[in-house]
């Protein structure tokens, strides 16, 4: 059975009405439905409507707070500290990247984080909201279960501890890089899990240190760094700076909200923002970046590549194949969205032929 392609215009509505059904207001199941459905149109299948069910799982379970008041635990001319009365990360970091920005706007560079909040879905969608403001924006996050030992080690206490940065271009697409400190992130072990397919070796390794090839043997193992030490490394700061700093869990504290649906995960994140003004002119700074693409594209290539990609270009040419042809929705996600639609009188997501 085919891929079902849907509009993302159906999915968003689709995705808001079963949040608006299990609580969320009519305004915060929007924010939410966009960001997934645009997690979606760049090709992170991973952290988009994917992660629905899972959402809903963990509101019914009292995990979530579908009806959080987000305060301010700290407050400074070019920095805070969001806590966000454990509300859907999505809500936490689209509000932390607006405040970020309303910040940098004055400060020339802003810094928030977040504690008590939750799964926010990929990196890049809250690095990116700095690209219209002529920003550029950097994001990290304490991933929301450890699947990563310390080098060398078997306790798993660390998690794929995500990075994204965005950087404005003018006549090209921006770049934006999205990355987790291991080598693949676990939302991909998770839906080649739920289509039938086995992992690259080189994803994850048993606790005999052998390759583990079958996701749904996933809990037998751990994933592995990019880089080796060096990846422990990062995933380690990244750690100590979105969630130690601020207050949220980090190491044994980090709830794995995979297993666990009741438990506050009370996760960690933070968005730095540079404004480009406060360095330089914005309209020139951006025609810099068009020239660095210029340059890193007319590269000498080896043999046998045929193309050099920026951090970013894959991400656009799938926003615009996605947007003109719809979103594919693999069979075994459409039938786990339609009974959620079943269990709460939403209508199904509408299809569209493709």
């Amino acid at each position: 059975m085919s891929e079902t392609r849907v509009t993302g215009a159906a999915l968003e509505s689709f995705i808001s009405g079963i949040l608006e059904a299990n609580g969320l207001t009519v305004q915060d199941a929007g924010i939410v439905a966009g960001l997934m459905t645009t997690a979606d149109l760049i090709g992170q299948d991973g952290h988009g409507v994917f992660r629905l069910a899972q959402y809903v799982k963990r509101i019914r379970a009292g995990g979530i707070n579908p009806s959080p008041a987000f305060s301010l635990a700290e407050d400074y001319p070019a920095s805070a500290v969001v806590d966000g009365d454990n509300a859907m990360g999505h809500l936490v970091m689209n509000h932390a990247a607006d405040l970020a920005v309303d910040k940098a706007r004055q400060t020339g560079v802003a810094w928030v984080g977040s504690r008590n909040s939750n799964h926010a879905g990929p990196a890049s969608l809250y690095a990116m909201k700095a690209l219209p403001e002529d920003m550029i924006g950097l994001y990290v996050a304490v991933g929301s279960a450890n699947h990563m030992p310390p080098w060398g080690g078997t306790d798993m206490l660390l998690s794929t501890n995500p990075i994204a940065v965005a950087i404005p271009a003018a006549k090209r697409p921006p770049i934006i890089l999205d990355m987790a400190t291991t080598v693949a992130a676990y939302g991909k072990v998770k839906t080649a899990a739920q289509r039938g397919e086995m992992m690259p070796e080189g994803w994850m390794i048993d606790r005999e240190g052998k390759p583990l090839l079958d996701p749904k043997r996933s809990a037998e193992g751990f994933l592995l760094p990019i880089g080796g030490p060096k990846g422990y490394g990062l995933s380690l700061v990244f750690g100590i700076l979105a969630g130690v700093l601020n207050g949220a869990a980090f190491g044994r504290n980090v709830v794995d909200f995979n297993a666990d649906s009741v438990t506050q995960t009370n996760t960690g994140q933070f968005i730095l923002m540079l404004n480009i003004a406060a360095f330089m002119d914005p309209a020139a700074f951006k025609t810099s970046i068009d020239a660095v693409w210029d340059e890193m594209k007319s590269s000498e290539r080896l043999p046998g590549v045929d193309d050099i990609r920026l951090p970013g270009e894959r991400l656009e040419a799938t926003r615009r194949e996605r947007s003109a042809k719809g979103i594919p929705i693999p069979p075994a996600l459409l039938a786990v969205l339609d009974g959620l639609a079943d269990e709460t009188g939403v209508p199904k997501v509408d299809r569209k032929a493709g």
